[in-house]
């Protein structure tokens, strides 16, 4: 009854090591699992169902071959993948999830998320979120031609890019606060969560209960891990 969670893995556009390795996990790892948590920046951009379902056309295929083995895959945005639509979900076979969620492991409670709502102290980047996830922005967007469409992602990726170097580390990471809120919130004690590429386990303490955030980790060429959830233990492994 395995639960496997990954995220931010950035699949470009073109042929890649990580692109063959996300298709040897769907074909491996991922079918002996109960279900798949995609946990949002899998690909590195995503203009539309209607160009994405081309571009990535041999990982919507494995995903749906996935699912047709009894695998559930749920599917949760990201800061650069926002624009997976419903499209997407009928092509793949998959759910799209709500951010964040509670779900269960085992009889535990935990809140999934991509983490970047919680980055709340880089105010420039929750404007932009918000306005991004603007739903007739959105609709806007897909309209446009697709070259114009690209262009427009590229200089926001670049920008985003020369930001990140400019920008204090701190408020890049997420609000130890808004992290507390939000366990509160939701009535657990687990949270994992990918988007700020710092792989850790940090235990905490909540109202005077133990509680623990798992922090996911970005795909890399000579790295590529994803988290195991199986009969209570938590384990992240190298595909």
């Amino acid at each position: 009854m395995k639960a496997l969670f990954l995220s931010d893995l950035h699949l470009p556009a073109e042929p890649s090591p990580l692109r063959e390795g996300f298709l040897r996990f769907l074909a491996g790892p991922a079918r002996a699992a109960r279900s798949v948590w995609l946990l949002g920046d899998i690909f590195e951009y995503w203009i539309g169902d209607d160009v994405g379902l081309q571009v990535y056309a041999p990982e919507v295929a494995a995903l749906r071959d996935l699912t047709a083995h009894g695998v559930a895959v749920h599917f949760m945005h990201g800061n650069r993948d926002f624009l997976v639509g419903r499209r997407f979900a009928h092509a793949a076979d998959v759910t799209l999830a709500q951010d964040p969620v509670v779900v269960e492991l085992d009889g535990r409670a935990a809140l999934l998320s991509h983490g970047d709502l919680w980055c709340t102290d880089d105010h420039a980047y929750q404007r932009w979120r918000r306005f991004s996830r603007n739903r007739a922005a959105q609709a806007l967007f897909v309209r446009l031609p697709r070259r114009l469409r690209e262009r427009v992602a590229g200089g926001v990726r670049s920008r985003s890019d020369s930001e990140k170097r400019n920008k204090p580390e701190a408020i890049m990471d997420v609000n130890p606060a808004a992290i507390e809120r939000a366990l509160r919130r939701s009535g657990t004690r687990l949270l994992i969560h990918g988007h700020t590429h710092r792989p850790d386990d940090h235990a905490l303490h909540i109202d005077g209960q133990p509680a623990q955030r798992i922090v996911l980790a970005d795909w890399r060429p000579q790295r590529m891990e994803y988290l195991e959830a199986d009969r209570g233990a938590l384990r992240r492994i190298v595909l």
